[in-house]
């Protein structure tokens, strides 16, 4: 009897209750399954800036997902091309060509079941996801040509269309060149109260802009000196496309035959190194660093040696002979186009591989000026010039596309004859081309004296940019033809931002 009362006692009585209870709950649960909704716990670009580099974003998932719902669900705004690979939880987004710049975008996920779901027939989906990126805005870099911009370096924001100049006002800027991540340009300039280029020193300067959204925005306009000219003369520079080391061609003051390449590092700071001399028997000509930023291309003698960016450089990691000048790098390092000059005074353009395979692409009786590989597409743009016919020497400048599988060629601009100092650049998506024409004093009969040259030492009186806009095309397809734009900026050598 005694333990009878025990089992009796209110305590008692609450603990069977609940026991009872839990059990009950523990048993409705198991019959209904999982109640909590698959979701996504990551997506990689959420509230970023892209570029041109950045191709592949991915989503982690909170469960194991039913591949083909999340692929028929899956949506980007605007679109994007591209294709899907999974490891896991993880699914990945590779675009096939870039995002266009200047654009907001929108992933959006609804509808989509994990494989639990699927294998029990459920109507449980997914909870809606949206994620938030842009892209890069369209943004300009150029030499102002008139007025308070002359010989200053001028950024233009075609997106928001902004304008902002970077350098001051008492120096002349001859050369530049953009880090990758926007922040700085590297850059040479001579004092405004001087026309010796040859006491051009090199600097940096910010351009206050930040390639994550997030990040408070720099302010632009700070300018660092990188190496000065009291020793040397600074001739030509390239910056390397992981923005660590540059490489200088650089000549004695007092020893002309002290001439050679030399190259320093950007430490993580922003400071640089101090040179060392690139070692090197042959004398250097132009020069170009490959995509990898471990060596560089330069002119040597009647052929292109391929000389690894180290203090002893005295054996070359490749030498091309027949080719006296590369023009360009495909972005992934495999393919240049190089120039070879015949002994009838003609030249021709190849494509060549880092299998060995050479490919002729153009022959003419002018100038190859610039050639630059379209990341979006197997075409490449060229600014040739072509003789004309008669007994005056003239030259007629013309862009053309071609197609690097099938050979084909598209010119898609013919410009004013007699107009060889033209530069060219092509958008990092693709989609347009910038280029100048340059007004030299002697045309316009000026008799104010400019601080600004052309490549053939005319002085410069203006100058006007122009922009054409180029269609995303197929592999077999060259640009349709497009008109250019006029763009309201006096200026000269314009490149895109990267």
């Amino acid at each position: 009897m005694t333990t009878n009362k025990k089992f009796v006692q209110p305590l008692d009585r609450v603990s069977l209750i609940l026991i009872i209870i839990l059990t009950v709950l523990i048993g409705l649960i198991i019959l209904q399954g999982d109640a909590v909704k698959p979701s996504v716990r990551y997506f990689s670009w959420e509230n970023e800036s892209i570029g041109a580099d950045d191709i592949s974003f991915s989503l982690t998932f909170s469960r194991p997902m039913d591949i083909e719902s999340v692929e028929n669900n899956l949506e980007i705004e605007p679109p994007l091309a591209g294709k899907i690979s999974w490891a896991g939880r993880r699914m990945a987004y590779t675009l096939l060509t870039p995002a266009p710049y200047g654009e907001e975008y929108k992933v959006n996920l609804e509808g989509a079941k994990d494989k639990f779901a699927v294998a029990k027939r459920t109507k449980k989906v997914i909870q809606p996801f949206t994620g938030n990126f842009v892209s890069r805005d369209r943004v300009i870099l150029y030499l102002g040509a008139e007025n308070k911009e002359r010989g200053r370096l001028v950024l233009y924001n075609l997106t928001k269309q902004k304008k902002r100049l970077l350098t001051p006002k008492d120096l002349v800027v001859l050369d530049f060149e953009a880090f990758a991540d926007r922040g700085k340009i590297l850059f040479s300039a001579h004092p405004a109260n001087s026309e010796d280029t040859l006491s051009a020193q090199l600097y940096t300067v910010s351009t206050g802009i930040s390639t994550k959204q997030s990040a408070k925005s720099k302010p632009s306009g700070k300018v660092d000196l990188v190496l000065d000219s009291k020793e040397y003369q600074i001739l030509k520079f390239d910056l390397a496309p992981d923005g660590k080391t540059i490489v200088l061609q650089r000549a004695h003051k007092k020893n002309p035959s002290d001439f050679g390449l030399w190259f320093l590092s950007v430490e993580d700071s922003g400071k640089p190194s101090k040179p060392q001399r690139i070692k090197n028997e042959e004398p250097a000509g132009d020069f170009l660093i490959t995509p990898d930023s471990k060596a560089v291309a330069v002119a040597q003698g009647k052929g292109t040696a391929i000389l690894p960016i180290q203090i002893d450089a005295s054996k070359p990691l490749d030498f091309l002979p027949q080719f006296g000048v590369l023009q360009a790098f495909s972005k992934d390092g495999r393919q240049a186009v190089l120039v070879k000059f015949n002994t009838d005074y003609t030249k021709d353009l190849f494509l060549v591989d880092n299998q060995g395979t050479q490919k002729q692409l153009v022959k003419t009786t002018g100038s190859i000026l610039k050639c630059e590989f379209d990341p979006a597409s197997p075409t490449l743009y060229c600014l040739l010039t072509q003789l004309l016919p008669g007994e005056e020497y003239q030259e007629q400048p013309y862009l053309v596309a071609i197609n690097l599988k099938t050979g084909q060629q598209k010119p898609i601009l013919i410009l004013p004859p007699d107009k060889r100092d033209l530069h060219m650049s092509l958008s990092p998506d693709g989609l347009g081309l910038l280029f100048d024409q340059v007004v030299s004093a002697t045309e316009t009969n000026s008799s104010r004296r400019s601080p600004l040259k052309t490549n053939d030492g005319q002085e410069i009186s203006t100058s006007s940019l122009w922009l054409m806009p180029l269609l995303p095309v197929g592999d077999g397809e060259l640009n349709a033809e497009l008109k250019p734009e006029k763009l309201p900026l006096a200026g000269f050598y314009p490149s895109w931002l990267p």
